[in-house]
């Protein structure tokens, strides 16, 4: 069977209204579909349960990072999964994106592939969201020593070497900077490929407000100075 050597791990948080639809569609393209319930409140677990879809449940919210890594736990105890990937619950991101990045990992050998969407297209992004990312991408760029155009896109396709070895600590949003700085630290082969992210007003009403922005900030100074 097609892409049955891939896993598309799906962390969900209060997605009632558009997870099944996500689910469906993946579902159509990747046989295995990991969808980790973060301790949502509302019936995001009972749409998940009627889908094809494997559910893991947190009992509470520990964010999204932690969700991403009990996915990509749940995932690697099949010796057959081969390939992982992030994949955000409220339908911002292209199938075809996906078929795409795992083409490329597949055929040159690279550990890890992520997507951009400066490289690609950012469909009705606010010019704030733009300025916070950029700003973002170039804190990261200039900590770690990568170079990169986007450093917090939820779109990736890794290796089941570097699935192994990510062990996301960190476990709101700043795990997207926490991958980052493992690509740097373990010498992860990567590259970047264009996608198309598609802001509705379902997924601009979720998005990150400043002040998550900065405490995400904040955590990963945090974690730094912690590791000194």
């Amino acid at each position: 069977m097609k892409n049955s050597d891939v896993a598309v791990i799906v962390p969900v948080y209060n997605e009632e209204k558009v997870i099944a639809q996500t689910i469906s569609g993946a579902l159509k393209v990747f046989p295995l579909v990991v969808c980790v319930d973060d301790g949502s409140t509302d019936g995001s677990a009972d749409q998940i349960a009627q889908t094809g879809a494997c559910l893991v449940q947190h009992s509470i919210n520990l964010g999204q990072g932690a969700a991403l890594q009990t996915g990509i736990d749940f995932a690697l105890q099949n010796p057959d999964v081969k390939y992982f990937v992030t994949y955000d619950a409220d339908g911002q991101h292209n199938l075809a994106d996906v078929q795409k990045m795992l083409d490329l990992i597949r055929t040159e050998n690279i550990d890890i592939v992520v997507g951009s969407r400066f490289l690609g297209k950012a469909e009705n992004m606010g010019t704030f969201k733009r300025f916070l990312l950029k700003l973002a991408v170039a804190f990261s760029n200039r900590t770690t020593g990568l170079a990169l155009t986007d450093t917090h896109n939820g779109l990736r396709v890794c290796n089941r070497k570097v699935a192994s070895e990510l062990k996301l600590t960190m476990p709101d949003f700043a795990h997207a900077s926490e991958i980052i700085e493992r690509i740097a630290e373990k010498k992860f082969s990567y590259k970047e490929v264009p996608v198309t992210i598609v802001y509705t007003d379902y997924s601009r009403a979720k998005g990150q407000s400043m002040l998550n922005a900065i405490n995400i900030t904040f955590d990963l100074l945090l974690n730094r100075l912690i590791k000194k």
